[in-house]
């Protein structure tokens, strides 16, 4: 049964964060320690994090490693990308390299399998998905988000420009600026949609789905992820937490 609400996610967290996208290209640190923070407190909702091993897929250069130590975790990060690996100077201890497509992880051995806006870079985004269960314990959760092609960040640094097509936009920011977006459609970002992770998620015999959220959103927005195109569009973020069977 799909848990829809946990009111501790209010109006001021909404604004909180949503007033930190701003700075994620002029100060990604803070940024991520931000969503880093609010990550563990939503995660707590649904598992006691002290005692468990969580990996992050698509972890860039262990941004969110600190928060999850301090809440007692075991964290290990995986990167597909070596300069995202050291993209904050030198790379998390511990961290492997690896592709969320092909998981170097042996079946069932993670607590929790944790990923946070990295399904939109993926060229098989429910191939990734389902490594994450397979490496998932019995019992264990997994917590997915990314971000929906059609909402207002769909795009990333090109948007609001995505919404005229991805490689008009990607032209045009290369027209702008003289240089390359960093993520780069067809190439680093892809059009992922809200329905097309919810019909995953409900299709996957392996997991039962604890929540289908608007990750950003307070408690009593989350109706928008059930009202189909709507939440494409105004969900900003989907959040799948799944509970490995």
């Amino acid at each position: 049964m799909e848990c829809t609400l946990d009111r501790s996610a209010t109006l001021s967290r909404a604004i909180t964060l949503f007033r930190s996208f701003r700075t994620e290209q002029t100060d990604p640190e803070g940024f991520y320690r931000t969503l880093a923070a609010d990550s563990v407190s939503q995660l707590s909702h649904w598992v006691q994090l002290e005692g468990t091993t969580l990996l992050d897929v698509g972890g860039g250069p262990g941004y969110f490693a600190d928060a999850f130590r301090s809440a007692g975790a075991r964290y290990v990060g995986l990167e597909y990308d070596a300069s995202e690996m050291a993209a904050a100077g030198e790379p998390e201890h511990g961290t492997l390299r690896g592709s969320g497509e092909e998981l170097p992880i042996r079946d069932g051995a993670i607590d929790i399998c944790y990923s946070s806006n990295v399904l939109e870079h993926v060229r098989r985004p429910w191939v990734m998905a389902a490594e994450m269960v397979r490496v998932t314990k019995p019992g264990g959760i997994v917590y997915l988000s990314y971000t929906p092609w059609l909402s207002p960040h769909g795009g990333h640094e090109t948007s609001p420009w995505h919404y005229l097509g991805g490689h008009r936009a990607r032209r045009r920011f290369r027209r702008r600026t003289g240089a390359e977006p960093k993520n780069r459609f067809g190439e680093s970002m892809f059009a992922v949609s809200v329905g097309s992770g919810v019909r995953w998620a409900r299709s996957c015999p392996d997991v039962e789905v604890l929540a289908v959220l608007p990750r950003y959103h307070p408690w009593w927005a989350t109706w928008v992820v059930r009202v189909p195109g709507l939440r494409e569009i105004v969900a900003w973020n989907l959040l799948l937490v799944l509970k490995r069977r």
